[in-house]
């Protein structure tokens, strides 16, 4: 699998930069960010038993072979990715102002392959101090600032804003996980978790609420998409896995994870058809973002943001796939006739989430969120978004 990673990344010679007749510099008018779960590049990029439709993306469209998560082990990224901060935290705890977690990783005694690297005791005392609901402004705030629409939705909840851990939760004394607020960053967030705030009911199922708003246009600039942990490749316990009857969705004790992967390439198979079918994507520029949170502790290196622990060692999230689709709303409005031709390209630059963020913000002159200030999206990055 990794000779097919060093393939695409011998490509980037010739494919890395637009072709400035396709239209260079015009941002989409629609980004639809889908977060995947726990796999490295050596997981999916090549496995095309597991993950027939994403190799094909992978192929025919953007692919990074530089990105990786920012840290371990997943909520600090989806924060990472939605406030530019992963907010000084190693653990993967609950929402709210009470909820206040020892790190998980980077710990002795964490049984997985972050023991060998080690917070300083000022970075541990600090993140079991942090209350768990954080006040710093995010990418809603830009968004709504710069006057455009988004919506989240999350795979698994049960209703809108619903505030809860996880869902459906205890079934017949079974602990059944398809919904993970650990997933879902827009709870974390107190100018979007709180009472009576309307953003709140912007975070909504996935389940029919995405297929309705697709099918009506009514589809936001933003649209952030977390799917279940049935179908993220996360994976769940084999007693729930058992009990919905879904036995691909076991997430393995070790290994790779043939199961969830197989499930979440039928699940982005099914989403991104859909997005590509539809009147959004075939009338305007549009950008489908995929990303994996990091590589599920099979290594901790890092990008640009990672942040530095004891003894000068980078604390990153490991490599993991990043793939960028775009319409062809460039080549209509160009007049020229036919399908045009796939738009493979790919970034080698080591980039993380901060990145991607970046990217988004450059693209639509959001301004900057912390780390991406400093951490900007490099030309091969930003390249992606175009045709």
């Amino acid at each position: 699998m990794a000779a097919t990673v060093s393939a695409f990344s011998g490509l980037v010679g010739a494919t890395a930069h637009a072709d400035p007749g396709h239209g260079q510099g015009a941002a989409p008018e629609h980004v639809f960010y889908i977060m995947m779960e726990n796999q490295g590049d050596d997981d999916i990029l090549g496995n095309t038993a597991d993950a027939p439709f994403i190799n094909q993306l992978a192929n025919d469209y953007g692919v990074s072979t530089g990105f990786h998560g920012v840290t371990h082990p997943s909520l600090p990224n989806y924060l990472s990715m939605f406030s530019g901060d992963f907010q000084g935290i190693w653990d993967d705890c609950k929402a709210g102002a009470d909820s206040k977690c020892a790190p998980e990783e980077f710990v002795p005694g964490s049984g997985d392959g972050t023991s060998t690297a080690a917070l300083t005791p000022e970075q541990f005392a600090s993140a079991s101090a942090k209350p768990h609901l954080f006040g710093g402004k995010n990418l809603v705030d830009q968004l709504e600032g710069k006057g455009k629409s988004w919506k989240a939705y999350m795979g698994g909840m049960p209703s809108a804003g619903f505030q809860g851990e996880f869902a459906p939760g205890d079934v017949n004394g079974t602990m059944v996980k398809l919904y993970a607020q650990k997933h879902n960053p827009f709870m974390y967030f107190s100018d979007v978790n709180s009472p009576g705030n309307a953003r709140l009911q912007k975070v909504v199922p996935f389940e029919n609420n995405f297929d309705a708003d697709l099918k009506s246009g009514n589809v936001p600039n933003f649209t952030w998409i977390s799917p279940d942990q049935c179908s993220d490749m996360h994976g769940i316990s084999h007693a729930a896995a058992t009990l919905i009857n879904k036995p691909n969705c076991e997430e393995p004790a070790s290994g790779v994870a043939h199961g969830p992967i197989h499930t979440g390439d039928d699940y982005l198979k099914d989403t991104v058809t859909k997005i590509m079918n539809s009147d959004t994507w075939k009338n305007s520029r549009s950008s489908i973002v995929i990303a994996w949170d990091e590589n599920d502790y099979s290594g901790f290196s890092g990008g640009p943001g990672s942040p530095v622990g004891a003894n000068g060692t980078v604390l990153g999230g490991g490599d993991a796939p990043l793939l960028v689709i775009n319409s062809d709303k460039v080549h209509k409005e160009k007049g020229e006739k036919g399908k045009p031709e796939a738009h493979h390209k790919v970034s080698t630059d080591v980039t993380d989430h901060y990145s991607v963020l970046s990217a988004i913000e450059q693209l639509w002159d959001l301004g900057c969120l912390a780390n991406t200030c400093e951490h900007k999206a490099p030309e091969s990055l930003r390249d992606l978004f175009e045709n």
